[in-house]
């Protein structure tokens, strides 16, 4: 679910323990904090409460924050293919951008594709708005290592690349002829799309065998059209980094 709150993808898996049950659903549920930048591209940090959540029916259907609602439709191997149903945020007009009109979040279509390899997990997924302010696609390729470090403690660390398209990052990046008149921001039209970069990883530990305790931390890079535009360039910063922690419940 890209450009959804980028960082939603880290409030994901975080129990550490599998559940042990006849019911085909299987997931966990949570609540903790986040430190975020108050918007994509900005230098002010906000410090909200957020649920967690992850469910599973079977090996079929999905849901969570990062991958949104999905089908495994085709499952070969190690391999997975899945479409699925996500959503991606808008633009807030809080902060800096207080005098911007909002940007609209909503619904997207996507395909993921994805490998495992021993302890690691490999994805490309592709998606494209059909809702809201937001046009054109967004593609994400990101690796994950996970592994535990003893008998309650659990790992996760792995970098990740998005290219957001021309529209997308218009749409969320563009400063409009009202935008600057209202706030005095330079008028900008992006001309190309952008990629940004990721690192991100957790430590999860195990309270209980149902109980989990888990921190995060993760940092994206916004580059070209992005990071050049005045929201990101003159009022924020292109580093973006969030951290976190959560307690999970795991059945």
């Amino acid at each position: 679910m890209a450009m959804r709150g980028w960082w939603l993808g880290l409030v994901t898996g975080l129990a550490v323990t599998p559940a042990v049950a006849e019911s085909p659903w299987q997931g966990s549920v949570g609540a903790g904090v986040l430190v975020t930048p108050e918007y994509l591209g900005s230098d002010d940090f906000r410090t909200r409460a957020w649920p967690s959540l992850e469910l599973r029916y079977g090996d079929a259907f999905y849901f969570n924050p990062r991958e949104g609602l999905g089908w495994d439709a085709i499952r070969e191997g190690n391999w997975v293919v899945s479409p699925y149903l996500g959503y991606t945020f808008g633009r807030d007009s809080r902060g800096e951008l207080a005098a911007f009109e909002e940007v609209d979040g909503g619904a997207t279509l996507g395909l993921r594709v994805s490998y495992d390899q021993g302890p690691w997990r490999y994805s490309l997924s592709g998606e494209s708005a059909v809702s809201g302010d937001i046009n054109g696609s967004e593609w994400q390729a990101r690796a994950t290592w996970r592994a535990p470090l003893d008998e309650r403690t659990f790992v996760t660390l792995g970098p990740s690349v998005s290219y957001s398209s021309e529209s997308w990052t218009r749409a969320i990046f563009g400063v409009s002829a009202q935008d600057s008149a209202r706030s005095g921001v330079a008028a900008y039209e992006p001309g190309s799309g952008y990629l940004r970069y990721g690192l991100s990883g957790t430590i999860s530990y195990a309270l209980t065998p149902a109980w989990s305790l888990t921190a995060l931390a993760g940092v994206t890079y916004l580059t070209g059209d992005a990071a050049d535009s005045p929201i990101v360039d003159d009022l924020g910063d292109a580093l973006q980094p969030v951290a976190g922690a959560f307690v999970s419940y795991r059945f």
